[in-house]
């Protein structure tokens, strides 16, 4: 007989209780539906009797997932960590979005590689997606690729076929998933889909609570003028410490990424050299996978005209936020100020990004980075 999980209404109510988090009713209404799925994910396919050769029952189906999407800063992260931490299942995997569409395309190139046309690439990797987990959860469910448009229906029609269940997280509606995206009318059977196999749920709560957190350390720098940068480069020296610093190459899907200037476990970059060239996420997780505190430079404010900048200043953020990876910015205006545009993709995801640059400054987020500011910094 299965466990009632834990409820997740008691796991919320003892973090607020212990101050971890402020008690919000709409957070509260979430959390129902994510209590559904937690428990209807501890149904099993009946015994098999010795005389049901013939006869067995076929396994339950797969319940219905969540789709839970709202403002940035709600605690969609919050109630996601408290539901996967509830969820019992034997085999279950959280990712964040970036991350697991860079996996599926280094596994599409394998597979390819390696099937020479005998079988659907697509399907075969779905399928050994959904052996290895039966609940996927996913943080920051967004498209903005023409190329993980293009393969994200056949993709999850296949994981829902093997009985995966899918939970994630996004700022904004399924509706205006890949919204303006080229050929979006191809697309749209996936958000059918979605909207098939997950229940929709909206987190409107009071406001944004990484608002509310001190910004304590100098890791942001406004450079504006002669002075200010003269300032900042001598906060960014010391906080790299004394020279030489390397050039250095990573290996990524087969291609070149070059890191202009690094020492030990920093890396620097002018912002042209880490969003003005045609990077994605697989070269930012790489990034962080190598380094543990980034520099960028020279950020600029940015309008409609730079939205494929804009698009990769966005990538490099959420993964550099999922990974704890210290970011220093010297910028020519406040967060809220680097992207000014009423309409695209970049201008609906932008907000996400200040939201989750000014959490970065705090001394909350810096206490979970590995790295030390102002340590000293050894050559590698």
């Amino acid at each position: 007989m299965s466990r009632r999980p834990p409820s997740l209404l008691s796991r919320y109510d003892a973090l607020a209780s212990a101050g971890a988090i402020e008690r919000d009713p709409a957070q509260l209404a979430a959390l129902k539906a994510l209590d559904r799925l937690a428990v209807e994910l501890t149904r099993r396919a009946p015994a098999a009797s010795p005389f049901s050769f013939f006869t067995r029952a076929a396994p339950p189906p797969a319940p219905r997932g969540v789709y839970l999407y709202g403002h940035v800063g709600r605690g969609k992260t919050t109630l996601m960590d408290l539901f996967f931490e509830a969820a019992m299942v034997a085999k279950k995997r959280r990712v964040h979005f970036h991350a697991f569409m860079a996996e599926i395309h280094a596994r599409l190139h394998l597979a390819r590689r390696d099937a020479k046309g005998a079988v659907d690439p697509v399907q075969s990797v779905a399928e050994a997606l959904a052996g290895e987990a039966r609940l996927l959860c996913f943080d920051e469910f967004s498209v903005f690729d023409i190329a993980d448009a293009t393969i994200l229906a056949r993709l999850f029609k296949t994981l829902f076929a093997q009985g995966a269940v899918v939970v994630a997280t996004s700022n904004v509606e399924p509706s205006r998933l890949y919204e303006g995206g080229r050929n979006r009318e191809l697309f749209l059977p996936f958000i059918a889909l979605l909207l098939e196999r997950m229940e929709v749920v909206e987190l409107d709560a009071r406001g944004d609570f990484r608002l509310t957190k001190k910004c304590v350390c100098d890791v942001f720098f406004l450079v504006r003028d002669a002075p200010s940068r003269r300032a900042a480069e001598a906060q960014l020296s010391a906080f790299m410490g004394a020279g030489p610093y390397d050039s250095l190459t990573l290996r990524v899907n087969g291609r070149a990424l070059d890191i202009p200037c690094a020492r030990g476990p920093v890396a620097r970059f002018r912002f042209a050299e880490i969003c003005g060239r045609p990077l994605g996420a697989a070269d930012y997780l790489a990034l962080a996978g190598r380094f543990e505190a980034i520099i960028v430079e020279d950020v600029p404010a940015m309008g409609f005209d730079r939205r494929n900048e804009a698009k990769r200043f966005i990538t490099l953020i959420d993964v550099l936020y999922e990974a704890k990876t210290k970011l220093i910015l010297c910028a020519e205006a406040e967060v809220a100020d680097l992207y000014r545009a009423d309409h695209g993709a970049e201008a609906a995801e932008f907000p996400r990004a200040a939201s989750r640059l000014i959490e970065m400054r705090s001394q909350e987020y810096l206490d979970n980075c590995p790295f030390v500011l102002n340590q000293g910094v050894s050559a590698s």
